[in-house]
């Protein structure tokens, strides 16, 4: 009854930000000086074309907070929420909520590896979760909530498994955060992107605390 109680309330978070997010987006269409997302696209898109862009997938609880989190550190240049290592095609939220997929929620972090190091990433995402919680962060409880870092490629393989493996030794339980290559990812519908950017009070299992954190985690280097 608790776990069918938790998805009912955040299923209901789901309709009440559909319903905010008509209405922010109706004030906000009268006034241009709220809001520029093309300039802002536009600046990540100089910062990939000219970086030393990587990427890396984290799941951990509700993708919402989890993508909120990434979005704050300089030198992450985009995110995108969607559901990751899965046994179906192109799921649906729906589907993914019903624990029959295989689905975790997961963010796609894009990263300027020059400006910011994959380990503070991996820190901080500790910092967001219970790595030794399985199938569970917060309220949100089941295996679509399941706790994973998941790489395309061997170098970030190799920096993920050292970096959990020397983080797993602060926890006097066993860490059961999911380390695999990603098989699969699905992008998640465009109601779940940059979902806290526009329903400020929306659902969250992260401390509000952490996100500050993450905004000072990466000050820019100083200039010689």
């Amino acid at each position: 009854m608790i776990k069918y109680n938790q998805q009912k309330m955040k299923n209901i978070f789901i309709v009440l930000g559909m319903f905010l997010g008509i209405a922010v987006f109706a004030a906000s269409c009268g006034d241009s000086k709220k809001a520029k997302p093309t300039e802002t696209k536009e600046e990540n898109k100089k910062n990939m074309e000219a970086g030393n862009v990587k990427e890396v997938y984290f799941a951990g609880g509700c993708f919402w907070g989890t993508e909120h989190l990434f979005q704050q550190v300089r030198g992450v240049v985009g995110t995108e929420v969607g559901y990751a290592n899965g046994k179906t095609k192109n799921p649906t939220y729906e589907e993914v909520v019903s624990h029959t997929t295989g689905f975790t929620e997961a963010v796609k972090v894009k990263y300027d590896a020059d400006e910011v190091d994959l380990k503070l990433l991996i820190e901080l995402y500790f910092k967001s979760i219970d790595p030794t919680t399985l199938n569970r962060q917060g309220n949100d409880v089941g295996d679509n909530y399941r706790s994973g870092i998941y790489f395309t490629d061997k170098n970030t393989e190799a920096i993920v498994k050292a970096e959990v493996e020397k983080l797993a030794k602060n926890y006097s339980k066993p860490v059961v955060v999911e380390v695999e290559t990603l098989k699969n990812f699905y992008r998640a519908e465009d109601f779940h992107q940059d979902y806290l950017n526009a329903n400020p009070g929306g659902y969250c299992h992260i401390e509000p605390g952490l996100f500050e954190e993450a905004k000072n985690a990466n000050p820019p280097k100083a200039k010689k």
